[in-house]
């Protein structure tokens, strides 16, 4: 993987509202080093609930456990991403009636990459 967020084989993420929609398909393939690819080094992640995530490592291990039950995930309404220089924050109204808030930051490369996420707002 590059530091800037593209990974061998892997589309990179150039735009922040991308970044949704690449959970979903990787999620739905089972890509457990792809939904961690869509994350800075340093990005923190709010699941399961209760718990948080700091770092790849722990980011991995959190959707490989999510990953084992093979669960499907639907593709949520996403609202436009709020963006301010190298940040922005997207969201998506899931279909469950829930909802999920992250933070994305522009890389080097000008691909994008969450910062934090929380999954589960409401």
């Amino acid at each position: 993987m590059t530091t800037d967020g593209a990974e061998e084989g892997r589309p990179a993420a150039l735009a922040p509202n991308d970044l949704g929609r690449m959970f979903v398909e990787r999620a739905n393939a089972g890509d457990v080093d792809g939904l961690v690819a869509l994350y800075a080094p340093d990005a923190v992640l709010a699941f399961p609930p209760g718990e948080t995530q700091v770092g790849r490592d722990a980011i991995r291990a959190a959707y490989a456990r999510l990953l084992a039950g093979r669960p499907r995930f639907t593709a949520g309404e996403q609202a436009p991403a709020l963006v301010h220089d190298d940040l922005a924050l997207t969201s998506t109204r899931l279909t469950s009636g829930g909802a999920t808030a992250e933070v994305a930051r522009r890389q080097a490369d000008g691909t994008w990459l969450w910062v934090l996420d929380q999954p589960a707002v409401v």
